[in-house]
C-alpha cells in the first residue's frame, strides 16, 4: 500500500540552531527531521536535545511530520536522546549507522519500556556498507515491528565505499535500486539521500527525478530552497493523473468491485494498480491544495 500521507521532501534542521528552527514552523515540507545526530556539535548536544523537546511539547510544528535523527545508542547521547524527547512525542524516531535488523530490535526494546511510546515509528538510516549487505534483513523488521522508513546517507556510505560519485549517480544506481525493493517488498517508505549543493536548484531538481524514476517516495534535504524543485519532481504529471483517475474510477464501479484485473483502454490492469493510482491523486491532491494556499 502507499504511504499514508506524502513524503516527498523531508528537511533535516540543526536541533541547536534556533533560528532555523524557528524557520521550519512555516515551511510547506511534508517532513521535518530534528537533527541531534550530525549537525550538532558535542558541546552542543545537550542544548539541542532540551531545545526539541521543548518545541515538541509546545507542538511547534502542528499539521507536519516529525522526525528526530537521535545519536546512535552505544555512544550514550543516543539515550540521553532518547530520555528528552520521547516524553515529547515525535512522530517516529530516525536511528542512524543501522547496520543490521538487532540495530532495530535494540531501539525497538527501549521503545517499548512504556505503554505510551509503542506507537512511535522508527526511520533507519542506511549508509554503511553493512546495512546494505543487510537490507533484506532490515526491511523485513517492518512487518513485525514499528519500522516506517528506509532513509539512504549516501555521504557516509559513498565515503565508506571510497566511491568517487559523479553527477548522475551512476556508481550508485545497485544501491538505489536495492533500497527501493527492500522498502517496497515490505511496505516502508524510501527516501532518497540529501543532494549537498544546496545553491544548485537544478541539481536537486535532476537528482530528485532521478529518485522518482527509480521509485523512492521521497528526498531528504538540507535547505528550504530545495523544497520546491524536489516537490515539483515528486509532482505526478497530467497524463498521470488522468490515468489515475480513470483507474481508481474504473475499480470503484459496481461490476468491478470483486475484480482483481480489467481492461482499461486496451491495457490490463491489475488491483495493486488501483493502490498505485490513488498515491498519485494523494500526491496531485496535495499540490493542488498547496497551489491554492
Amino acid at each position: 500500500m502507499p504511504p499514508a500521507r506524502p513524503r516527498r521532501s523531508a528537511l533535516f534542521v540543526p536541533g541547536s540552531n534556533e533560528r532555523a528552527l524557528e524557520k521550519a514552523r512555516g515551511l510547506s515540507v511534508d517532513c521535518l527531521l530534528l537533527d541531534l545526530e550530525d549537525a550538532v556539535a558535542p558541546a552542543r548536544k545537550s542544548d539541542a536535545r532540551g531545545l526539541v523537546a521543548e518545541l515538541l511539547r509546545a507542538n511547534a510544528f502542528e499539521g507536519r511530520e516529525v522526525v528526530v535523527r537521535i545519536n546512535a545508542l552505544e555512544t550514550g547521547e543516543g539515550v540521553a536522546d532518547l530520555e528528552a524527547v520521547l516524553p515529547a512525542a515525535p512522530d517516529a524516531v530516525l536511528l542512524p549507522k543501522v547496520n543490521a535488523a538487532a540495530d532495530i530490535e535494540g531501539l525497538c526494546a527501549a521503545l517499548d519500556e512504556t505503554e505510551a511510546r509503542r506507537g512511535m515509528a522508527i526511520w533507519a538510516m542506511i549508509e554503511t556498507p553493512k546495512a546494505v549487505l543487510n537490507l533484506p534483513e532490515i526491511a523485513s523488521i517492518g512487518a513485525r515491528r514499528r519500522l516506517a522508513a528506509l532513509v539512504l546517507g549516501a555521504n557516509d556510505l559513498s565515503a565508506d565505499m571510497r566511491m568517487r560519485l559523479g553527477p548522475e549517480r551512476a556508481e550508485l544506481a545497485p544501491v538505489l535500486s536495492q533500497l527501493v525493493v527492500a522498502a517496497r517488498a515490505h511496505c516502508l517508505t524510501a527516501l532518497d539521500s540529501v543532494y549537498n549543493n544546496y545553491a544548485d536548484t537544478d541539481g536537486v531538481s535532476r537528482e530528485a527525478r532521478q529518485a522518482r524514476a527509480f521509485g523512492f517516495d521521497g528526498k531528504t534535504l538540507i535547505h528550504p530552497s530545495q523544497i520546491a524543485p524536489v516537490h515539483d519532481a515528486f509532482a505526478p504529471s497530467n497524463e498521470e493523473v488522468d490515468w489515475a483517475r480513470k483507474v481508481v474510477a474504473a475499480f470503484q464501479s459496481p461490476e468491478n468491485l470483486e475484480r482483481g484485473a480489467i481492461s482499461i483502454d486496451g491495457k490490463m490492469v491489475e488491483r495493486m494498480h488501483c493502490d498505485e493510482a490513488e498515491h498519485v491523486l494523494a500526491l496531485a491532491g496535495e499540490r493542488l491544495e498547496e497551489a491554492g494556499s
